[in-house]
């Protein structure tokens, strides 16, 4: 079983507009409402993937309601949300039909109190002793300390469960100690907190302070992995017009995938990004264009990079 955390759920709501134009009204065409938040989207896509997974995290008030409600329609995903007393948040994502291009507006959640900390942490010890691994995703809702992912991360290894953390910010730098599996920031993440504008510098960088293995993406230019056992990078091999909000879940989803299955590094990269682009050509995170994944699957490129050499 993979155990997805969301400590900060939303209801993700998802409009098609023909052109987004700022300072005027726009007519929507589609309209997509359903449970989101990085760590229940990685579910989502491992859920599709036909693998065991338990989504945990926390929700509240009628929001809440409505995201549970839409986990219950996933089959092989079990809900072990844990309840607050503040109202979850809500993302909206508005894309433009003309360039494909999400334009994404965030909430920041509900405030967490002690004691509904204390009750998740309690649970969480419970449900990591279940899984070959834990995916921590997102961001915190007020209230959390910023070292929250640390905490979970060093109860997970204390119970020999693997982790893999999609975050940014204070609660990345602050989970370094912890000393995560994998981390995959962004690029512009990855140079924010590490102040390198060079991608396999600002990787190292999280290595030196903890993280085992980076893995980092950059959109359409693909992932560049540096681990233990080298520097690679993997590229798909075409650019798919459509919304990227999930592509970096569906990133997520199979580096779990590949934490679970042992499998080598350049086997999880491939992957990893073969699902990240079939993600793209959906118009909602948290699904995957099965035909793009197969298609992809055989034809990502893996390369190793090799370190300069010391002068």
């Amino acid at each position: 079983m993979i155990l997805t955390v969301t400590l900060n759920a939303a209801l993700d709501v998802t409009y098609g507009v023909d052109s987004l134009r700022p300072r005027t009204s726009h007519r929507v065409g589609a309209v997509h409402r359903r449970a989101g938040g990085k760590g229940v989207n990685v579910a989502r896509v491992l859920a599709g993937q036909g693998r065991a997974v338990t989504v945990t995290g926390l929700v509240g008030g009628p929001t809440g309601a409505l995201i549970r409600e839409d986990l219950r329609g996933i089959p092989g995903l079990r809900d072990e949300l844990v309840p607050v007393s503040g109202e979850s948040r809500q993302t909206v994502t508005v894309v433009s039909g003309d360039d494909g291009d999400a334009t994404v507006f965030n909430e920041r959640g509900p405030q967490v109190g002690p004691a509904e900390w204390r009750a998740f942490t309690d649970r969480f010890a419970e449900l990591v002793r279940e899984a070959s691994v834990v995916a921590l995703c997102g961001s915190l809702p007020p209230g959390l300390p910023s070292d929250a992912y640390a905490r979970l991360i060093s109860r997970a290894a204390r119970s020999g469960v693997p982790s893999v953390l999609d975050t940014s910010g204070a609660p990345l730098l602050d989970a370094l100690d912890a000393r995560p599996d994998v981390v995959k920031p962004n690029a512009a993440e990855l140079a924010a907190a590490t102040g390198c504008d060079d991608a396999v510098a600002g990787a190292e960088r999280l290595r030196a302070l903890g993280a085992r293995a980076v893995v980092v993406s950059s959109g359409p230019g693909g992932l560049l992995a540096v681990t233990p056992d080298g520097r690679r990078c993997a590229v798909p091999p075409e650019r798919l017009a459509g919304n990227p909000t999930g592509a970096g879940d569906a990133c997520v989803a199979a580096l779990a995938a590949g934490l679970a299955d042992g499998a080598p590094w350049g086997d999880v990269l491939r992957e990893a990004v073969a699902l990240s682009a079939a993600a793209v050509a959906c118009p909602v995170a948290g699904d995957v264009d099965s035909a793009a994944y197969e298609r992809f699957r055989t034809t990502v490129t893996v390369e190793d990079l090799h370190a300069p050499q010391p002068h």
